[in-house]
């Protein structure tokens, strides 16, 4: 019999990264959401600064959130640590939060400090303000990525783009 996977909770997880001061880009389908997309998505995916503060940051929010690997075989040692963040570059966890995807250089892009030149800062929830990556960055790693349903988010992101761009500036 398998696990019974977490709940879902992308709030949850946004707050303890930020609770521990991780820098950090929301990508994937919590962006596309916040755009308008329809799309519905079961994880949360960042793209995180793979500085070493902030890895040590990352690596501590991690562990609030009981993260794991996902798809691991059972008993794979693998130490949770700054250094471990540094020497890879996307992770799969599993978390109380649910699943979280860390990436430190997305398909497409050239990781957080690309990301952050056109990232825009909105509230999610309350207490909940976080970085989220622009349209054109997030068609640019769909893109980029190519599978089937990445390609499929494209056509809903063009149009939103397109959309967005038909609105009258607002002053």
């Amino acid at each position: 019999m398998s696990p019974v996977p977490a709940t879902f909770d992308a709030f949850l997880a946004l707050r303890v990264l930020l609770e521990r001061g991780v820098r950090f880009v929301v990508i994937g389908g919590v962006a596309g959401r916040a755009w308008g997309s329809p799309s519905l998505t079961n994880d949360l995916d960042i793209c995180y600064d793979r500085a070493p503060d902030n890895c040590e940051s990352l690596a501590r929010a991690l562990k609030g959130l009981n993260a794991t690997l996902r798809g691991a075989p059972p008993g794979l040692p693998f130490l949770l640590d700054a250094k471990s963040l540094r020497m890879g570059d996307s992770f799969t966890f599993e978390t109380s939060a649910g699943a979280l995807d860390c990436l430190g250089t997305p398909s497409g892009t050239n990781g957080y400090a690309d990301l952050m030149k056109s990232a825009t800062h909105v509230e999610l929830a309350d207490d909940v303000r976080v970085a989220i990556a622009s349209i054109d960055d997030l068609l640019r790693m769909k893109r980029a990525a190519g599978r089937p349903k990445d390609l499929i988010e494209v056509e809903i992101l063009s149009a939103l783009k397109e959309e967005r761009e038909k609105m009258p500036e607002v002053e």
